[in-house]
């Protein structure tokens, strides 16, 4: 009977270290999908604004995008840019990075993951 005791209380320990890891892994990716909302944000910023026979409009370039979504990851310092651009000339996509290291080392869960966030937004004038 204490064996099977001793069994369960390694399985439970076991479990409770995984679910650990696996909180910290989806805060982790919370946070890197909250840097590229920030910088797709940030970047949808650096437009340009034109006005062409009284009507005004706006023109995002891939440098405007670049330039805002950087600043504020330097800014921040939570995440690293992979890439920011305009696909369209109206919306901004920002890709982020940031390494995730689990805080309880077990057998079970690798050392470290790099995570990826993706974010766009779009400029509108009104």
């Amino acid at each position: 009977m204490l064996l099977l005791t001793l069994g369960y209380a390694i399985l439970a320990l076991v479990l409770v270290l995984i679910c650990a890891d696996a909180t910290s892994l989806y805060l982790a990716q919370k946070r890197a999908d909250a840097a590229a909302d920030a910088a797709a944000l940030a970047g949808a910023d650096g437009f340009v604004l034109t006005v062409v026979g009284g009507q005004a409009s706006t023109q995002l370039t891939d440098a405007g995008v670049y330039e805002q979504a950087t600043e504020l990851l330097a800014a921040t310092g939570t995440a690293t840019l992979v890439a920011a651009s305009s696909p369209d000339g109206n919306s901004a996509r920002v890709t982020v990075a940031m390494q995730w290291h689990p805080p309880v080392l077990t057998v079970f869960v690798p050392e470290g993951w790099t995570l990826h966030a993706t974010a766009t937004s779009r400029t509108v004038l009104r």
